[in-house]
């Protein structure tokens, strides 16, 4: 196993784009630094930094280990936390990012919990559809769903729980199709897209046994605003590709119906990310542990 203090140095070369400016964080020499890579690399038979006279840069291989690297670094400084945790309560400013319909339907009855059961807690929570730069905003935390597979970041990750996905309409559109009729019978229905705008729109569909559908359509509206989509779907505009959790009572009492019970897109991950060259707080580490248990719990998915 390699020497965490090794990882260590790797990670502050990255974040510092270079030995010398990593070094003078460190109070370590430039050519001591630049010697424990250079071991490091030789064990592990790779190049993981590309030098230049002012610059070091990831490779490919390098940037998957260096996101690694991060994850263990971020689980050690947890270790000392806990310490900390059972010294002095939680308290502080937690600046948070959340989708509008996550924080609506799910997340926010939550966070009305955390602060209750952490009185010395205040939180700033922006509800936004956009992709908050964390490190520029100065926010601590944001709360994504992303499908699968999930893109490379340089920030830390914490999965939270899964958001399960439903094809749904107007009872009136289900009518509209004989019985027995063929899945793709579904894209000749009037539609709606929840997302941005595409060259070409198609629902993915996994059913029992492995299955998979994939079905054009032409949607009438698209936007990436899931109460907007609801309304539309509610109204009679079209069927829609929606969350669960946006439609769980519109399902419960009839109003809306699965147009392919059965058959539903994959799972949305519900996650965590923030920046850990911060380290974690107190308040943010049990914000976020709360969260994790929160959607454990829940039987909202």
């Amino acid at each position: 196993m390699e020497d965490l203090n090794t990882l260590y140095y790797f990670t502050q070369v990255v974040e510092h784009g270079g030995f010398a400016p990593a070094g003078r964080a460190l109070d370590m020499p430039k050519s001591k630094l630049s010697r424990r890579i250079a071991q490091l690399e030789d064990r592990l038979g790779v190049r993981l930094l590309n030098r230049s006279s002012r610059l070091c840069t990831l490779t490919e291989i390098g940037q998957e280990y260096y996101q690694r690297c991060l994850a263990m670094r971020v689980e050690a400084e947890s270790a000392a936390e806990v310490i900390e945790r059972n010294r002095s309560e939680p308290r502080g400013l937690v600046r948070l990012a959340c989708p509008t319909t996550l924080l609506n339907s799910w997340v926010g009855p939550m966070l009305t919990r955390y602060m209750l059961e952490y009185p010395l807690v205040e939180l700033f929570i922006e509800s936004t559809n956009r992709r908050v730069d964390l490190l520029h905003e100065g926010f601590d935390v944001a709360l994504r769903v992303r499908f699968p597979p999930l893109e490379n970041t340089d920030m830390v990750m914490k999965v939270l729980g899964e958001s399960t996905q439903c094809l749904v309409g107007r009872p009136d559109f289900l009518a509209q199709l004989p019985q027995g009729f063929a899945p793709v019978e579904l894209g000749r229905l009037p539609s709606l897209h929840w997302g941005g705008s595409q060259r070409e729109y198609q629902w993915e569909l996994f059913g029992p046994d492995g299955g998979k559908l994939l079905i054009p359509h032409r949607p009438r509206m698209v936007t990436d605003d899931l109460l907007a989509l609801r309304n539309g779907v509610l109204a009679g505009v079209g069927i829609a590709h929606v969350p669960r959790v946006a439609v769980r009572d519109d399902l419960a009492n009839g109003t809306l119906v699965e147009m392919l019970p059965g058959w539903a897109p994959k799972c949305g991950i519900v996650h965590a990310v923030f920046p850990s060259r911060r380290g974690l707080l107190p308040s943010v580490r049990t914000l976020l542990d709360f969260l994790a248990e929160e959607f454990r719990q829940s039987d909202m998915a």
